[in-house]
């Protein structure tokens, strides 16, 4: 780094002082913090997305939005080139960059002992990473926002980092979701378009082809047949809204988009939803019967639900039964393309469905029993994304509603080639159908991230090709009551587990204590894991009944503290 640069940085990061006594740590979520502390870690952030551009010699996104997350708070996260999130290598850079605590640091780190100064933190990662400053690259980032109020302050603070890596651009895209914001990053890199209206237009146009591809017996007068989607008070139900007046074969009704008073996520969204069981804001009994769903406030999260008659008590429709109406979808389709019987049809497509140790118990027998290859993580989007790539079509979600289908390179070739064949020797039967609804399916859903908008449509569609009602949907299995508690504990990393989180290998002893409760109750289920964020072990149980569930996980709650607790649970 030469000293044109070094002048740089540390003159522009004088400007964002770090706010003292806070420490954050780059997660799936990234950085998230009451947005009053964050100008400086975006600021900083802004720096690495820059770096990270120049590394890969791609564009890389930068997206300011807190989720779920209550209005006060923001966070910031970066955008990989395939529009996934910030590659894992990279996670202790952002940490060290976000909490050197001056100027000076940033640019320089201590030696070992702190006695003399070495080299500079972003100088030595620099070095590391063979990050090139002759010039000759250009770091090109593209910055997206939500509606918080503070984002547009944090935006300028984003612009300021990226600008102190000379040579380097921004593109600002404005108020967008996080999906969004993912998706155009990874459409760039790939040379495709990847404006916002590109993005409508190829929703739009797979979403209307899957609609042309509905059997003939399923086709029905839909006209008051419309969803009612919870957009949050965020920036989901604001370009859902849009979406609704490009394509019309789409009927919805968004209530709780960002221009109401409503505010951000209060009372609100999938994730209130899911957790609470109860109606959001703007629903009532009048809906009972409905067809209704909600985003979260950044809109990469999606449940569906039903109001139960009488009553603001939801019957919740979550990430496990999208999950479950996806695969059976797919499935169904690669049946119809391998059925036709040809012999030199030899590839197979495999299928895989990926899941946590959180999803229902009754949704992975349910996609056991239909045959279907079902592998578990441990918890995290990051660890069921890698594994969903490991198959030729990857479906995975999480029960919260955020998920999507990853398709490989090597089944797209494969669809392309099965579609021209068809094309010529067999145009509009049962087998060119099947083919084109999975083409259209890999470019309707997000392929970067969960996306709420996208799989909306996919939903919509799907329920139209089988005639499903949402009721019929939402019976395809019963989920078995389940409870989660939390126990406080002196440290968290005494638990150590395997297994996909299934199994604690440590305290000696434990798993043999928690396998004795779970086996006196009728489809028990219990495992536990150190939280990432606080000093608790969460505790998850499903049983045949709620009472036993709750019996079970708190039996297993009061092992955890007889091995490790500080006394309490909740």
């Amino acid at each position: 780094m030469n000293e044109e640069q070094r002048s740089v940085l540390l003159k522009s990061s004088s400007l964002f002082p770090p706010p003292e006594g806070v420490r954050l740590s780059y997660g799936t979520a990234g950085f998230r913090e009451d947005a009053t502390l964050l100008k400086s870690t975006v600021y900083r952030i802004g720096i690495l997305a820059a770096l990270r551009s120049l590394k890969t010699h791609s564009v890389i996104g930068l997206m300011i939005t807190a989720s779920h997350n209550r209005v006060s708070d923001n966070g910031v996260k970066i955008a990989d080139p395939n529009g996934g999130m910030l590659s894992q290598f990279w996670e202790p850079f952002a940490d060290s960059i976000a909490n050197a605590s001056d100027p000076h640091q940033l640019v320089l780190v201590l030696s070992l002992m702190l006695l003399i100064l070495d080299f500079g933190l972003i100088d030595d990662f620099v070095r590391k990473e063979e990050i090139s400053f002759n010039g000759n690259r250009v770091a090109e980032v593209l910055l997206g926002r939500d509606t918080r109020p503070s984002g547009e302050s944090l935006l300028d603070a984003a612009k300021e980092g990226i600008r102190s890596i000379i040579g380097s651009v921004s593109h600002d895209m404005g108020l967008v979701t996080t999906p969004q914001l993912h998706w155009m990053v990874r459409a760039r890199n790939m040379g495709l378009k990847s404006t916002e209206h590109d993005y409508f237009q190829q929703l739009s146009q797979s979403y209307r082809c899957l609609l042309d591809l509905i059997p003939d017996g399923n086709k029905t007068d839909r006209l008051n047949d419309k969803v009612l989607v919870d957009g949050a008070n965020g920036i989901g139900g604001d370009k859902l809204e849009i979406f609704s007046e490009i394509c019309d074969d789409l009927l919805v009704e968004v209530r709780n988009a960002s221009k109401g008073e409503g505010i951000l996520n209060e009372v609100v969204g999938a994730d209130f939803v899911q957790k609470e069981k109860v109606v959001p804001v703007g629903f009532g009994p009048n809906d009972a019967g409905m067809r209704c769903a909600s985003f979260d406030g950044d809109a990469d999260r999606l449940v569906y639900f039903l109001v139960q008659p009488g009553s603001n008590k939801i019957d919740l429709v979550d990430g496990d039964k999208i999950l479950s109406l996806f695969a059976l979808f797919i499935k169904d389709q690669l049946s119809v393309i391998k059925g036709e019987g040809k012999a030199h049809n030899s590839y197979q497509a495999s299928l895989g469905i990926v899941q946590t140790a959180y999803a229902n118990g009754a949704s992975t027998s349910f996609l056991k029993n239909l045959g279907l290859d079902v592998a578990l993580t441990p918890t995290g989007v990051k660890y069921l994304h890698e594994k969903a790539l490991e198959y030729d079509i990857g479906v995975y979600f999480e029960a919260n509603g955020h998920g999507t289908i990853l398709f490989s390179d090597t089944v797209l070739s494969w669809l392309e080639d099965k579609n021209r064949e068809y094309s010529s020797i067999s145009k509009d039967s049962e087998e060119q159908k099947a083919v084109s609804r999975l083409l259209a399916v890999s470019k309707l859903i997000n392929q970067a991230v969960g996306d709420a908008l996208s799989g909306l449509l996919l939903v919509e569609a799907v329920l139209r090709h089988t005639g499903w009602s949402i009721q019929k949907w939402n019976e395809l299995y019963t989920d078995l009551p389940s409870r989660q508690l939390k126990v406080k504990v002196v440290d968290r990393t005494s638990v150590v587990t395997a297994n996909a989180e299934t199994v604690a290998v440590q305290p000696a002893g434990i798993q043999d204590a928690i396998d004795a409760q779970t086996v006196k109750y009728r489809h028990g289920r219990c495992f536990i894991r150190p939280s990432g964020t606080e000093d608790v072990i969460r505790v998850y149980a499903e049983a045949a009944t709620q009472e036993e569930a709750d019996c079970l996980a708190n039996s297993v709650a009061k092992i955890v503290d007889q091995f490790l607790g500080s006394g309490s649970s909740h």
